[in-house]
């Protein structure tokens, strides 16, 4: 049965008329699928839906997602994250990278929620190590996670009364719906790679989702181990922020949304 399937002329592009075709009159493509955007379930026999080609140097994922949610597009993202995404998919475990900060006694922590600055809304992680980070070669006496931070170009916050500037090269890598890595320029400004990925690609809220695909553009806040603890609720999220920035524990960056 033909499907009620969007291909772009990037996708069309990308994959060949053949391919596009089969897909469009059935062959290739599933009736019912979890939309790459919102993770719904979705049904391409009885509503408009969108062909989502991830491409990576070498791999290439197809997905779909419901046309009200994003348009059919290709989205290009880094090798190994596109195949950290595809052993996720496929139930193998993709290797966590280093935390890139110099140590492995510690592992970096992760939430995400919403962030309320100057009357807006604004989709944020939340990153925090489980102990103290040294830098490289020295003998880890004291923490220096923030410092390094602070020389990669994450800015100081002092409060939150204005959102962060924008860290160059850097991008949170949202793939299938899920949040995938944190990815840092390569050496010398080749391919990026990864800063912090995700043992299993994490869930974020609808919410979130809608905010970050608006936006496409994601705050990154991190501070030393104990500053702000696993908070059940954003409300009580942003009060830790606040009492972090206070405190001086605190530096931030805005980065670019890359996928969906």
């Amino acid at each position: 049965m033909p499907r009620m399937l969007d291909v772009s002329a990037d996708v069309r592009a990308e994959i060949g008329d053949e391919e596009a075709d089969r897909l469009l009159v059935g062959e290739n493509s599933p009736g019912s699928y979890d939309c790459t955007s919102c993770r719904t379930p979705g049904d391409s026999e009885t509503e408009r839906t969108s062909t989502v080609l991830f491409i990576g140097e070498e791999t290439a994922v197809l997905a779909f997602a419901h046309a009200t949610c994003i348009p059919s597009q290709v989205v290009k993202v880094a090798e190994d994250q596109l195949q950290g995404a595809v052993r996720s998919i496929t139930g193998g475990e993709p290797q966590a990278a280093a935390p890139g900060t110099g140590g492995d006694q510690a592992v970096l922590g992760v939430t995400s929620g919403l962030v309320l600055i100057d009357n807006q809304l604004h989709p944020a992680l939340v990153v925090e190590p489980t102990g103290p980070i040294a830098r490289p070669g020295s003998a880890g006496e004291e923490d220096e996670f923030l410092p390094l931070l602070v020389e990669q170009g994450f800015q100081p916050v002092g409060d939150l009364s204005r959102a962060p500037g924008a860290l160059s090269g850097w991008s949170v890598l949202l793939a299938m719906g899920q949040l995938h890595a944190v990815l840092q320029p390569g050496t010398g400004g080749g391919t990026p790679v990864a800063w912090w990925q995700a043992h299993q690609p994490l869930q974020v809220t609808g919410d979130w989702r809608a905010a970050a695909n608006k936006s496409r553009t994601v705050l990154v806040f991190a501070a030393p181990v104990g500053s702000i603890g696993q908070q059940p609720r954003e409300d009580l999220l942003r009060d830790a922020l606040d009492k972090a920035a206070a405190n001086g524990r605190l530096v931030a960056a805005a980065m670019p949304l890359a996928g969906t």
